[in-house]
């Protein structure tokens, strides 16, 4: 899908293809080029070393502990359009993130939410032959990470239909539901996908979730503790009246 540009619902003014690129976006971009450079030659070459020892095949990580094919798969691509769309979307939406972020927590991120959809799509064949490429999965994580952010801001899909981002992330997130369990788009990561999204909503909500466990399990250690006291002040009290009753002879 192509998103051209984007503005806000408030009074600020419209910012095109997303702002100049930050820093890490832009080595995000360069590295993922030349790998793919490195790829096509190798290609050419009748050499599928590129492919075979940095993409995600399960069963290498199974039986082989190639466990570096976990991040290094994101930097692989099958094709201009699989590459261009994955930067032109890091492109759109990572630069205000980084902005906002900052880099390392940015890098962090991507490399969270990359490596945790490699992981899903791992679980879902251990022992599976199939080699999956490419930065699908923490683009999924960046653009649910921008519809938490920026959830009313607008983004012409297709470079015609203006559609807020929230609902944009909703509509792809069920569309990698079910096309991962109808498999529809065969050729394509569709549980990466997915994974991404839930790996970054678990990895930007999960502070949270742990900060209410907490005031929770606070809250309900000083209801015991507050109903143990006051057992054990009742108890005192009924002692003290027994003792203050006349005893007789």
């Amino acid at each position: 899908m192509s998103m051209p540009y984007y503005y806000s619902n408030s009074n600020s003014p419209s910012r095109f293809f997303g702002g100049p690129a930050t820093r890490t976006v832009k080595t995000l971009i360069t590295v993922s080029a030349v790998v793919w450079i490195l790829q096509i030659l190798s290609r050419a070459a009748g050499v599928h070393f590129v492919d075979l020892y940095f993409g995600l095949i399960p069963w290498r990580v199974t039986h082989e502990f190639m466990i570096w094919q976990f991040a290094s798969y994101m930097f692989l691509h099958d094709g201009f359009f699989h590459i261009f769309v994955n930067m032109f979307t890091l492109y759109m939406f990572g630069n205000d993130l980084e902005r906002v972020w900052g880099s390392r927590r940015f890098l962090t991120y991507y490399f969270v939410t990359g490596a945790g959809a490699g992981l899903c799509s791992y679980l879902t064949g251990v022992n599976s032959l199939t080699i999956t490429i490419g930065a699908s999965g923490a683009i999924y994580g960046l653009l649910l990470a921008y519809g938490l952010l920026y959830p009313n801001r607008l983004v012409y899909l297709y470079f015609l239909f203006p559609i807020k981002v929230k609902w944009l992330v909703f509509f792809m997130g069920v569309l990698a539901f079910l096309s991962s369990i109808t498999g529809s788009a065969p050729g394509v990561a569709n549980i990466a996908h997915l994974g991404g999204l839930l790996v970054g909503y678990v990895f930007l909500k999960g502070r949270d979730w742990i900060q209410r466990y907490q005031i929770l399990h606070t809250d309900r250690r000083r209801a015991d503790l507050k109903r143990q006291f006051e057992s054990y002040y009742a108890e005192l009290r009924r002692k003290i009246e027994d003792e203050k009753k006349p005893t007789i002879h």
